[in-house]
Protein backbone atom coordinates (compact mmCIF):
# COMPACT_ATOMS: atom_id res chain seq x y z
CA UNK A 1 0.00 0.00 0.00
CA UNK A 2 1.59 2.98 -1.20
CA UNK A 3 1.41 6.24 1.49
CA UNK A 4 -1.25 8.09 -0.81
CA UNK A 5 -3.80 4.99 -0.41
CA UNK A 6 -2.85 4.94 3.35
CA UNK A 7 -3.58 9.07 3.81
CA UNK A 8 -6.99 8.21 2.25
CA UNK A 9 -7.41 5.18 4.24
CA UNK A 10 -7.00 7.18 7.00
CA UNK A 11 -8.77 9.77 6.26
CA UNK A 12 -11.59 7.94 5.14
CA UNK A 13 -11.31 5.85 8.81
CA UNK A 14 -11.57 9.72 10.73
CA UNK A 15 -14.67 10.83 8.51
CA UNK A 16 -16.40 7.13 9.50
CA UNK A 17 -15.69 8.00 13.02
CA UNK A 18 -16.86 11.75 13.15
CA UNK A 19 -20.09 11.06 11.14
CA UNK A 20 -20.70 7.67 13.74
CA UNK A 21 -20.48 9.91 16.82
CA UNK A 22 -23.00 13.06 15.03
CA UNK A 23 -25.53 9.89 14.00
CA UNK A 24 -25.30 8.85 18.02
CA UNK A 25 -25.68 12.27 19.43
CA UNK A 26 -28.73 12.75 16.87
CA UNK A 27 -29.93 9.18 18.00
CA UNK A 28 -29.78 10.20 21.58
CA UNK A 29 -31.45 13.96 20.74
CA UNK A 30 -34.46 11.83 18.89
CA UNK A 31 -35.00 9.41 21.72
CA UNK A 32 -34.57 12.36 24.81
CA UNK A 33 -37.40 14.50 22.32
CA UNK A 34 -39.41 11.49 22.20
CA UNK A 35 -39.39 11.16 25.52
CA UNK A 36 -40.29 15.11 26.60
CA UNK A 37 -42.65 14.93 24.14
CA UNK A 38 -44.62 11.58 25.91
CA UNK A 39 -44.05 13.39 29.25
CA UNK A 40 -45.43 17.03 27.57
CA UNK A 41 -48.88 15.11 26.48
CA UNK A 42 -49.50 13.27 29.84
CA UNK A 43 -48.70 16.71 31.68
CA UNK A 44 -51.87 18.02 29.53
CA UNK A 45 -53.84 15.33 29.11
CA UNK A 46 -53.68 14.80 33.52
CA UNK A 47 -54.21 19.06 33.61
CA UNK A 48 -57.49 18.64 31.55
CA UNK A 49 -58.80 15.52 33.66
CA UNK A 50 -57.65 17.32 37.11
CA UNK A 51 -59.28 20.34 35.71
CA UNK A 52 -62.62 18.57 35.18
CA UNK A 53 -62.73 16.90 38.36
CA UNK A 54 -62.17 19.92 39.90
CA UNK A 55 -64.64 21.78 37.57
CA UNK A 56 -67.10 19.65 37.86
CA UNK A 57 -69.15 20.10 41.01
CA UNK A 58 -69.67 23.70 39.89
CA UNK A 59 -70.86 22.97 36.77
CA UNK A 60 -73.16 20.34 38.49
CA UNK A 61 -74.35 22.99 40.51
CA UNK A 62 -75.02 25.51 37.78
CA UNK A 63 -76.83 22.87 35.88
CA UNK A 64 -78.94 22.22 38.66
CA UNK A 65 -79.55 25.70 39.61
CA UNK A 66 -80.84 26.26 35.37
CA UNK A 67 -83.27 23.20 35.85
CA UNK A 68 -84.77 25.43 38.80
CA UNK A 69 -84.77 28.33 36.96
CA UNK A 70 -86.21 26.66 33.68
CA UNK A 71 -88.79 24.95 35.28
CA UNK A 72 -89.75 28.22 37.60
CA UNK A 73 -90.20 29.77 34.09
CA UNK A 74 -92.87 26.96 33.10
CA UNK A 75 -94.46 27.73 35.49
CA UNK A 76 -95.00 31.46 35.39
CA UNK A 77 -95.71 30.86 31.77
CA UNK A 78 -98.53 28.28 32.88
CA UNK A 79 -99.88 30.90 35.78
CA UNK A 80 -100.10 33.80 32.82
CA UNK A 81 -102.19 31.68 30.16
CA UNK A 82 -104.69 30.78 32.67
CA UNK A 83 -105.12 34.42 33.74
CA UNK A 84 -108.11 36.19 31.78
CA UNK A 85 -107.79 38.97 29.15
CA UNK A 86 -107.80 42.41 30.55
CA UNK A 87 -110.89 44.44 29.17
CA UNK A 88 -109.54 46.64 26.27
CA UNK A 89 -106.22 45.41 26.22
CA UNK A 90 -104.46 44.76 22.69
CA UNK A 91 -106.04 43.07 19.79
Amino acid sequence: MDPDEKELLEKTYSLAEENNKILRGIRSSNRWSTLFRAIYWIVIIGASIGAFYYVQPYANLLLKEYSVIQSDLNNIKSVTSKLPALPGGSK
